[in-house]
């Protein structure tokens, strides 16, 4: 266990009877409900939060809605009584502990031993993957080891002194074990986030996490079942699978699997990064920040979700095309010449317009700037108040009970990337129409200037490249064409490019009229323009667990040509799933 770096006890709990491992009992119906209660909530219990922690990892990624299909044509929700184990580790190197949690079903099958491990996706806790992996392989008789990969939801606040104990609980510093705790700062510095504020460049580290998750997983199925131990990567078929940073994770295990401890690997829209190919995220999502809000003012986005609000563009959006006119940066005074001309810049960066569509709603929810902040904070390893920029996480000026409930929500509510449950993103604002746009500034200047901290992030981003997955570890890599948050022009299309320049031969379906969010597909205006991406998902691990566990030869199937469901529910037609 030592090579394990694990710097907790081990937390076993079992879930059984109106308890499961994989809804926590609430069945499909109460997954897609309102949120689960506490009874006290300033004071939730370790099983009210475990619940309600699974339910919004649920909630964040899938379309539970009635007519999005899941539980009708792809996916299901069983009830699976089994064991969990959870422990806080740590990777060599790193300051600050992660979560690691393997779930291990009473139908485990002995004859068919499989480990599925899954990164969370986004900034998510540990919980982040389940609608993934967990809805996938814990009914399959799989067990499934998760780890928060270094992010996650075990806030610290400063003005009190408290954070997230194993168990989900707040507890005061040095009364606990905590998810995270900084390094001691003033107490009016705000909320630290692991992500942002570790000061380990955590990024860098994500294949070291799954890595150690799956040696996580084989000690706790030797736990589990002594008689048949050990469990080892020559007796126990291991898939690794994520979405998003997830995948991205799962690709930098791939690349740094030198010891063979993976048999097979599915990402879906990962966030993968390969030197002096595509971009990088944190390019990308400050170009978005910046720019994007103006380009979408344009009439050809007039129809489009979020971006054109009773067919008049939000003013902020309109004030930044005068802002940075005024700042030399678009040539033209005419607001229509502008978002053209803000346009042409995206379009000549590699944006393309069914990819800047679905991004409207990522400038609607403010996530580039979120996205922005934390990534700065985590590659120049900002401590908590000395975030770059002038920028920081706060609460929001909530009192009494409210204030107690919205922070014991945190845990199992929050994303790992503020503005979150009570939590608010400030600085970089003025008074002007378009307040956000003197921070936006500073944090592009950070990718494209040539400032002091320029190369330290850029060094940062250097060391998140993947490396070359061995030649016969078989990948699978599914993304959604018209991805407006990770399109697949910046990630996925250079690194199937560069697997295949290298003699790999990686499956991947980029599926046309599949976005980020299926968890967005119940708004208004987006179900019935996108189809989701994760019965895609699912029809990827079913082949590859054939190949991994039953030899069956990996397919060579055609990307699937699925069709928007309009106003209707979603059709078998309409996914395109394959049948072979």
């Amino acid at each position: 266990m030592a090579v394990l770096h694990l710097i907790s006890p081990l937390r076993y709990t079992v879930h059984r009877g109106d308890d499961d491992l994989l809804s926590a009992g609430l069945g499909l119906a109460r997954l897609a409900g309102l949120p689960v209660a506490f009874t006290d909530p300033a004071q939730p219990t370790p099983a009210e939060l475990r619940r309600r922690a699974i339910q919004s990892g649920w909630k964040g990624i899938a379309d539970l809605g009635p007519l999005g299909g899941f539980g009708r044509l792809y996916g299901h929700v069983p009830d699976v009584p089994g064991r969990e184990y959870g422990a806080f580790a740590r990777v060599p190197h790193a300051r600050h502990p992660h979560r690691l949690l393997c779930q291990i079903p009473d139908a485990f099958d002995a004859n068919a031993r499989c480990l599925v491990v899954a990164p969370s996706s986004g900034s998510r806790g540990v919980y982040g993957a389940m609608a993934l992996a967990g809805g996938w392989g814990l009914a399959r008789g799989c067990a499934v080891v998760y780890t928060d990969k270094g992010a996650g939801t075990g806030y610290f606040d400063c003005a009190d002194g408290t954070g997230v104990a194993l168990d989900g609980t707040r507890a005061e510093a040095g009364s606990a074990q905590l998810e995270f705790e900084p390094s001691p700062g003033p107490a009016d510095a705000g909320i630290a986030v692991k992500h942002a504020h570790s000061g380990d460049h955590p990024e860098a580290d994500w294949g070291l996490h799954v890595l150690q998750a799956v040696r996580f997983g084989l000690a706790m199925l030797d736990e589990a079942f002594p008689a048949q131990a050990p469990f080892t990567p020559e007796n126990t078929r291991v898939i690794a699978v994520g979405i998003s940073n997830g995948g991205a994770a799962v690709l930098q295990a791939a690349g740094a699997d030198h010891e063979g401890l993976l048999d097979g690997v599915v990402a879906l829209e990962p966030n993968v990064h390969v030197s002096g190919r595509g971009r990088a995220l944190y390019d990308y999502a400050s170009e978005a920040a910046l720019w994007m809000p103006v380009a979408l003012t344009a009439p050809r986005f007039a129809s489009v979700p979020f971006a054109h609000a009773g067919a008049v563009p939000p003013p902020a959006w309109l004030a930044r095309g005068a802002g940075l006119h005024a700042r030399g940066l678009l040539p033209s005074g005419d607001r229509v010449a502008q978002a053209n001309q803000a346009l042409d810049y995206l379009q000549a960066s590699g944006w393309r317009d069914e990819v800047l569509a679905t991004a409207a709603a990522s400038v609607a929810f403010d996530l580039w700037r979120a996205i922005a902040v934390t990534y700065a904070s985590a590659y120049l390893r900002a401590e908590v108040g000395a975030m770059p920029c002038g920028f920081s996480f706060r609460t929001l000026d909530v009192n009494g009970l409210a204030a107690q409930a919205l922070r014991a929500a945190w845990w199992s509510d929050g994303t790992g990337i503020p503005p979150d449950v009570g939590i608010g993103l400030f600085g970089g604002l003025d008074v002007s129409p378009d307040p956000t746009l003197p921070g936006v500034l500073a944090l592009r200047e950070l990718w494209d200037g040539d400032g002091v901290m320029t190369p330290v992030l850029h060094a940062a981003v250097a060391a998140l490249s993947a490396g070359l997955p061995r030649a016969d570890l078989p990948v699978w890599i599914v993304h959604g064409a018209e991805d407006g948050l990770i399109p697949a022009a910046f990630t996925s299309d250079p690194y199937v490019e560069w697997l295949r320049e290298h003699g790999r031969t990686p499956r991947y379906w980029c599926v046309p009229h599949a976005q980020h969010f299926d968890a967005f597909l119940q708004l208004p205006g987006f179900g019935d323009r996108y189809v989701p991406l994760l019965p895609y998902g699912y029809a990827a691990l079913d082949r590859m667990y054939a190949h991994v566990v039953a030899g069956v030869p990996l397919p060579k199937l055609p990307t699937p040509q699925p069709r928007p469901r309009e106003a209707t529910a979603l059709g078998t037609a309409s996914l395109d799933l394959p049948t072979r």
